[in-house]
């Protein structure tokens, strides 16, 4: 029996970015997703014939454990690996259990790369956004795709901390080696309560997906004043 990712019902652009997937990549290709948590999104590239590099550090993500909810309070919650072997998706993914700014880009290069959400995190803060960026747009091979959809400044301490973004600040880290595909933004939603925030909140997402160009062999980051 297959299982539901705790993240199911979050708002996502996710499937603006498979559409891109689909008009730039080959069948096939190859899709990092950075902070893979227990699969939301790596479940269903699997399942559309892609092969994935899931990298999560998470052990509770990783192998799943008990979580506490809203409304239902303590429960278990299968990891990335579980939902995986329920689903029959192992041989199309290859899980990298280590901190994505502490790995190396040379082991894992791939077609595209995905992030939901995950530089905001207070656990990422110990390095510039820049940084972040540059580690992913490495991990792209020319004429490959970049996706990341991301929080956006509610509250007065958001706009204190620059890994709350907005999509023009992104625009700027992408130099001439990159075409920007498309930019989004909502205005502030309220999300029901999840994991991890057990009370109704309010949110305000972006989205980036661009294309590294197909003859751009550089190395390295964005072209930035701040890099």
């Amino acid at each position: 029996m297959s299982t539901t990712s705790l993240w199911e019902q979050t708002l996502t652009f996710f499937p603006l970015f498979c559409r891109a997937l689909a008009e730039e990549c080959r069948p096939g290709a190859t899709v990092a997703v950075i902070g893979a948590s227990d699969g939301k999104f790596v479940l269903p590239l699997a399942e559309a014939g892609y092969n994935v590099i899931a990298i999560e550090k998470d052990p509770l993500a990783l192998y799943g454990g008990e979580v506490l909810l809203p409304v239902s309070g303590l429960g278990y919650a299968p990891g990335l690996i579980e939902r995986l072997k329920d689903a029959d998706l192992q041989h199309r993914v290859r899980i990298v259990a280590e901190d994505f700014l502490d790995s190396d880009p040379a082991d894992v290069v791939a077609d595209a790369v995905w992030t939901s959400c995950s530089w905001h995190y207070s656990a990422n803060h110990r390095r510039p956004l820049v940084e972040f960026i540059a580690r992913m747009q490495q991990l792209v091979h020319p004429g490959g795709v970049f996706g990341a959809e991301f929080m956006m400044p509610v509250d007065k301490r958001h706009h204190e901390i620059e890994h709350y973004t907005t999509p023009d600040v992104l625009i700027s880290y992408f130099g001439d080696a990159w075409d920007v595909l498309l930019t989004l933004q909502t205005d502030p939603f309220l999300e029901r309560a999840h994991v991890g925030q057990l009370h109704d909140h309010t949110h305000r997402m972006g989205v980036l997906i661009a294309k590294r160009h197909p003859d751009d062999h550089a190395k390295g980051g964005p072209s930035h004043d701040e890099a």
